[in-house]
């Protein structure tokens, strides 16, 4: 029983800093993809990658084109959309792991302590604003002030999902965008996926992060559906049905 605990994938195990918003890949009989699950067991399966796009968006507090204009005052607003396409970026670091940027689509500003923030109210701009989640949660020196921004109000657990990125450590394996899908978006929310690439070891992954993002207060912020799934995970074994994306 104990080798069997040991060998179970770490995509269901609690206490990884990675996933309602911080990403990591770490060394476990090679390469994977883990992801904080709050107040779970570890007894259910790992998901699968075989889950497909679905219209349905996740119910947010808000509706319509409720959550107020930009908050730094950026044009354009689409109350539906779909993405088949990448989008032109001008492409930046965060340590290593690159993010998108953009003049129409954001991020359109940046507080003292480095927090990027401000997307377009669009299927673009959330994308943009999930791309930018996996780099900025993923880097300990700004995660728990870009968590407590960009995490919304309403969040289940919101406190202790806070108080848990805080408490990251860095990795040293290098994370890379690989693609995306935009799996759903009706102005008020937005469901959108992004494949990333890891390397560590010489060995590298793929694996996706799912974002429930809701329009609020003027900027996309991340809304979990379940606390203790704040975001679903799965490794990926290529990027099959991903719009390629990246660097």
């Amino acid at each position: 029983m104990a080798d069997e605990e040991n060998e179970q994938s770490p995509w269901t195990r609690p206490g990884f800093i990675a996933a309602a918003v911080v990403i990591a890949l770490i060394v476990v009989v090679g390469v994977i993809v883990t992801v904080l699950n709050l107040n779970r067991d570890g007894s259910d399966p790992a998901p699968t990658s075989t889950s497909q796009p679905t219209d349905a968006a996740p119910s947010p507090e808000p509706t319509g084109d409720e959550g107020g204009a930009s908050v730094c005052g950026l044009d354009g607003v689409e109350l539906s959309g779909r993405l088949s396409t990448a989008p032109a970026a001008e492409w930046a670091y965060q340590d290593t792991v690159a993010y998108p940027t953009s003049s129409e689509f954001g991020p359109g500003q940046a507080s003292p302590e480095g927090v990027r923030y401000c997307f377009q109210h669009s299927p673009e701009g959330a994308l943009f604003a999930a791309t930018n989640a996996v780099a900025q949660g993923s880097d300990p020196t700004i995660a728990p002030a870009w968590i407590e921004y960009f995490l919304a109000e309403s969040a289940p657990n919101r406190s202790q999902l806070v108080t848990d990125v805080g408490s990251g450590a860095t990795s040293d394996t290098r994370l890379s965008v690989a693609g995306f899908r935009l799996l759903a978006y009706d102005g008020a929310a937005a469901r959108v996926e992004i494949a990333v690439r890891g390397a560590a070891s010489g060995q590298a992954v793929y694996g996706s992060v799912i974002y429930n993002l809701v329009w609020e207060n003027g900027d996309w912020k991340l809304l979990p559906k379940d606390s203790s799934n704040p975001l679903q995970t799965t490794q990926l074994p290529d990027l099959s049905g991903y719009i390629t994306w990246g660097e």
